[in-house]
């Protein structure tokens, strides 16, 4: 008897993945929420594209991670995580793929790291169990 297999658990292991996504996006939200979406708003103006499009970020930082945190629409939930992931990539972070942060780490680290976790969650998601 190996005391590894206790470990293999890959469906609590996605619910754990999932719910951590959900919860760590809805913090980043929260800022979206309390203070508004007009920073992202002159950013997509000054884009080319239509203001009212930042109110899309609701979709990717609060009302997609609320899906993903009920368990609900799992899928279509994390890949508008992607999405809005890439699109805050092209917008936002361009010039930072190349820089570290102040403590030596990738300066996209949480971005990355919401990106690749959505995409596993929409990869591995089974409604079995």
């Amino acid at each position: 008897m190996s005391f590894w297999k206790h470990f293999y658990h890959p469906h609590a292991a996605m619910v754990l993945l999932r719910v951590t996504l959900a919860v760590l996006m809805l913090f980043h939200g929260w800022a979206k929420i309390t203070n508004g979406v007009g920073g992202i708003e002159s950013m997509l103006v000054k884009a080319g594209l239509p203001g009212f499009l930042a109110y899309a970020v609701f979709l990717g930082e609060v009302v997609a991670p609320l899906f993903l945190l009920v368990g609900l629409y799992v899928v279509p939930a994390a890949l508008v995580v992607v999405m809005n992931m890439l699109v805050a990539l092209v917008l936002v972070h361009t010039n930072h793929f190349l820089q570290l942060s102040k403590s030596g780490g990738w300066a996209l680290e949480l971005q990355a790291f919401f990106l690749v976790t959505a995409l596993v969650v929409a990869m591995g998601h089974s409604k079995s169990k």
